[in-house]
């Protein structure tokens, strides 16, 4: 937590401070208000008492202040660490990859990067200040009470322990439960996230009632888990409440009968009872406190754990480090900064790929070499391993074993950004965010003009339903472009691609959402207007195609991860 809450020091230094100012004013009121009811009680007139009343206006003023003011900072310091921490997490994610995220609950993800670390508004707004208060109020109210009473004294330090052993008791109690009910709202938000994608399919198949059922034992066990932790919050309140009054009462019986035969002043006897209910109530709210900021610091953990995630790297190799055993990142990465790949061979050399999980590694002692311009074709039956291969290419996961070089230089040696800037990816289902169109098409190449996006929608065949729509290319497609088929989201996938203008294209089943003909044309445009481009296209089935001559392609053919067939083939022809 040390690490993010860097840029929220100043916010909760000036929280402390205000704290400790709130602390001295609070000694302060209690010697006024002692004096002004002792002063009243021997007969002083209104008069006298004007100014000790005025310094007492002005005190609770302050400790107003001083009050909205810690709390005011102690928000700022939250909305910093927050915002750090979701800037972290998101960008440890990217880091992570797809692959990563695949194995995840996306549900899980998104709670916890919002309404998770939006609890931390209490951990640093409430608890954290009544930490501190904790400390500093019961220890300055018990300095004072020893130099007015200290046999008061005596008895508040003896009784103080009591409250925080009570609550570090209740406490790890209540930290089980705030964990368990955090597993059930990631689990319930996973699975609700689940249904909704599905939806088409329950109802189709029948289901829905029953995905309904599963969610509302799911939202029951939730809500009982809720219920029980406020429920031991509540009692661990009542248990500090209780143990504070009575050591209240303690002390407010051996000084009102030490007051009735005159062994201490009524001004000094006001004082103390002033200041003891003062020395139990920051324990107390810390204790309270704790509960609500339960749920953000059990957010918080797992953000951590998140972030404790290795970033992918080869089998003994430290991530962030290449197998050279290079001593920084930075230094590895120079040599490879300038790499060319329109005019670099991409070789991959025993390159072996395993997911944790699984016995059979996904890509086993592949060899290959690509060079530039060639047109590929990869097919293979489900899980042979051909998106695994793209993966690697895309450089979403690393091989265990094996190097992969572009030239003579090794994939670890070169910068991630630098190499994914010059490959262009259109994956079997490509995602649109919600924006316009013409910003979904540029999505890759930032800043691009206009008539280059539409000459790139051209080649894809969007342009004619995109002019159709009510905005054109101003149209601003909602969340998963749902207004839109299948096909026309691939469409515009391959625009986004076509308009990046990389030297290496990846197509994983680029036609298998379109008609016939419009596979058939683009197919033509990726031979025709991707000549010089180093294609490489996944596909289930390879069909030859009549009546056109093109260039000499390879097909190679995965097996359990094996490339166990190559080929040669003219045209770069696939079955719809």
């Amino acid at each position: 937590m040390s690490s993010v809450a860097g840029a929220a020091r100043g916010y909760l230094a000036v929280s402390v401070g205000l704290g400790l100012f709130g602390a001295a004013l609070i000694l302060l009121q209690a010697g006024l208000l002692a004096a002004a009811l002792a002063g009243a009680a021997r007969g002083v007139g209104a008069g006298a008492l004007a100014g000790t009343l005025a310094w007492l206006g002005v005190v609770l003023a302050g400790r107003a202040g001083a009050a909205a003011g810690g709390e005011t900072a102690a928000l700022r310091a939250a909305a910093e660490v927050k915002s750090g921490l979701r800037r972290r997490l998101s960008a440890h994610a990217l880091r992570l990859g797809p692959a990563w995220l695949g194995r995840e609950q996306a549900g899980e993800i998104t709670a916890l990067a919002t309404k998770g670390l939006d609890g931390l508004d209490a951990y640093f707004a409430r608890y954290l200040p009544q930490l501190m208060l904790a400390v500093v109020v019961p220890l300055a109210v018990l300095v004072r009470v020893a130099f007015a009473d200290w046999i008061s004294a005596v008895i508040i330090a003896a009784t103080l322990p009591l409250i925080p052993l009570f609550g570090i008791l209740i406490g790890w109690h209540t930290r089980v439960q705030t964990q368990r009910q955090w597993r059930l709202l990631a689990l319930l938000g996973g699975h609700f996230l689940d249904v909704v994608t599905g939806l088409t399919t329950l109802k189709l198949f029948g289901r829905a009632g029953a995905q309904a059922g599963v969610i509302e034992e799911v939202t029951s066990s939730h809500r009982k888990a809720t219920m029980t932790t406020l429920r031991v919050a509540f009692l661990s309140a009542l248990a500090l409440e209780l143990t504070a009054a009575l050591a209240t009462a303690l002390v407010a019986v051996e000084v009102g009968l030490r007051l009735l035969y005159g062994h201490v002043s009524y001004q000094t006897a006001l004082l103390v009872l002033l200041l003891t209910p003062e020395a139990y109530l920051p324990l107390r709210n810390a204790g309270g406190q704790f509960h609500a900021s339960t749920e953000g610091a059990a957010a918080a953990r797992r953000a951590f754990e998140i972030l404790d995630i290795p970033l992918p790297a080869r089998r003994g190799v430290p991530a962030g480090s290449s197998p050279r055993g290079q001593q920084s990142a930075a230094a590895a990465a120079g040599p490879g900064a300038d790499i060319d790949l329109s005019r670099e061979n991409i070789a991959l050399h025993a390159v072996t790929l395993c997911y944790p999980g699984r016995r059979q590694p996904a890509l086993d002692e592949v060899r290959l070499t690509i060079r530039p311009g060639e047109h590929v074709i990869l097919t293979g039956p489900n899980g042979a391993g051909k998106s695994s291969l793209l993966s690697l290419l895309l450089r979403f996961v690393a091989p265990d074993s094996g190097t992969i070089t572009a030239g003579s230089v090794d994939l670890d040696r070169i910068p991630p950004d630098r190499w994914r800037s010059q490959i262009a990816w259109v994956p079997q289902h490509p995602h649109l965010f919600t924006a316009t169109v013409a910003e979904n098409i540029a999505l890759g190449q930032h800043g691009a003009r206009r008539d280059d996006i539409v000459a790139a929608a051209r080649l894809a065949g969007a342009d004619g339903f995109i002019r159709r729509l009510h905005r054109g290319y101003d149209t601003v497609l909602v969340e998963g472009a749902t207004s839109l088929s299948a096909g026309q989201r691939q469409k515009l996938a391959l625009a986004r691609a076509f308009l990046r203008r990389a030297p290496v294209l990846l197509l994983d089943e680029p036609t298998a959402h379109l008609d016939p003909v419009s596979a058939e044309r683009i197919i033509s445009v990726i031979e025709d207007k991707m000549a010089d481009c180093t294609v490489i296209l996944v596909t289930h089935r390879p069909r030859p195609r009549t009546g056109r001559a093109g260039r000499a392609i390879r097909v190679l053919a995965l097996d359990q991860g094996r490339l166990v067939q190559r080929a040669q083939r003219t045209g770069l022809a696939v079955a719809p």
